[in-house]
């Protein structure tokens, strides 16, 4: 017995692997079960008082008061314009006097991404206490979100996100005149942009510390009391555009019944996406008894009001990959171009040619291969929002087609109003 443990373990090499275990970190914590009651109370409770850790290192409204005074304490003149401004010296020493917390936010880096056209090499003050109140805001939301993490597994659920939106509504400025009726439709609009473009995959999970996570930086914006028209309009979630797309929501659904029909989807937009893309709209995206609900309805207009992002390209590759091959090849430009041609029957244009089309699509994509057109392909060209615009929707179509003219319009609209001003 004991020569055969000597040369079983010899030739296994079960000692030295035995040596190399020790080093190896463990990296696996199993979750409490269900019945582990104090277990669960524990993991519970520490992560708790990590995030209570977590938050008093950051700084209060005391302290960002005393760091606002030290600031304007140490301006260096001239003024610029009606800005104070702060030399690298001064803005050293204010840093040494703020204290451990302000640390981090007193280096030549931070300076220097501040630091723009000064003949003297200052920054301004309020540019500089503006980062430092983004910085803040942005971390708290951080430990607000982790908050609504109920699994503790770093990512949010629907339902997390949709609670911590639903309780975060009443402090921000921006959302002051939203009546409480429109707070789950409000709430439903701005949960479909963080997982349609956060969770491609549709897992039903989010990650909040994924780099540029707009689910951090979301609220800062809508902080903002002196936000312009033009930006509340641009902001998917504004006050203005939440109500714009349940307008649009409401004035096609002419049956009142909460969903909406093909029939209904079609006066979308322009009322000129193609019959052959919209059937494959309601045989992809889950339906009731033929129809949308709400939720389908915003990842779709998030897919086409946001067509150069990849994660609408993907939506509506999906949709025009009609074998689930990963590529559309000629066939499938053909199907979905065919409905384009009709459409300019019906307006009595004259039908362009496909191969015309297909050529240009082609060398506009530059796919690795020359018969095949993937997703990366797409995306990799910069080009997807015209190819996808040119197969579904006859005013994309149009538009790409009279570009030349339209370019000259402009510039002799352009040149007309200079003529104006002089």
């Amino acid at each position: 017995t004991e020569l055969f443990t000597k040369y079983y373990t010899e030739w296994r090499g079960g000692s030295d692997k035995d040596k190399s275990y020790k080093n190896i970190p463990r990296f696996y914590y199993r979750l409490p079960a269900e019945d582990e009651v104090l277990l669960q109370k524990l993991r519970e409770e520490s992560r708790a008082v990590f995030l209570q850790r977590k938050s008093r290192e950051l700084l209060d409204n005391e302290e960002l008061q005393n760091l606002w005074f030290l600031l304007d304490k140490h301006q260096v003149p001239p003024v610029s314009g009606e800005e104070a401004m702060i030399s690298y010296e001064a803005y050293l020493k204010v840093g040494e006097s703020a204290g451990p917390k302000c640390k981090k936010f007193f280096t030549a880096r931070v300076y220097a991404k501040l630091l723009h056209s000064d003949p003297y090499g200052r920054i301004s003050i309020m540019q500089f206490f503006n980062y430092v109140m983004r910085k803040v805001w942005l971390h708290q939301t951080r430990i607000g979100l982790s908050l609504y993490d109920v699994a503790g597994q770093g990512y949010l659920r629907e339902s997390d996100l949709e609670n911590y939106i639903l309780e975060l509504i009443p402090t921000l400025p921006q959302l002051d005149g939203l009546e409480k009726s429109f707070y789950s439709f409000y709430v439903c609009t701005a949960v479909r942009k963080f997982f349609f473009f956060l969770d491609p995959l549709r897992t039903g999970e989010t990650k909040p510390h994924t780099k540029h996570c707009t689910i951090n930086t979301w609220p800062l914006n809508l902080r903002d009391e002196e936000l312009s028209k033009e930006s509340q309009e641009s902001n998917w979630f504004s006050a203005p555009s939440a109500l714009r797309v349940y307008g649009q929501y409401l004035n096609l659904d002419k049956d009142h019944n909460g969903m909406l029909s093909k029939e209904e989807l079609s006066r979308y937009g322009t009322a000129t996406l193609t019959s052959v893309f919209l059937d494959r709209v309601f045989q992809e995206c889950l339906t009731y008894d033929g129809e949308i609900k709400k939720k389908t309805y915003l990842d779709f207009v998030l897919a086409l009001e946001n067509r150069k992002e990849p994660a609408a390209l993907q939506y509506i590759f999906k949709l025009l990959d009609m074998e689930n091959q990963g590529y559309l090849h000629v066939f499938s430009l053909n199907y979905f171009f065919r409905a384009i041609q009709e459409q300019m029957k019906l307006h009595g244009q004259e039908p362009v040619s496909f191969q015309d089309v297909k050529d240009e699509i082609f060398d506009m994509v530059k796919p690795k291969d020359p018969y095949k057109i993937t997703l990366q392909d797409l995306v990799n060209s910069c080009q997807g929002d015209t190819v996808i615009s040119i197969l579904i929707d006859l005013n994309g179509f149009w538009t790409y087609e009279n570009r030349e003219v339209l370019v000259a319009n402009d510039n002799d609209n352009s040149s007309a109003a200079d003529l104006d001003d002089t």
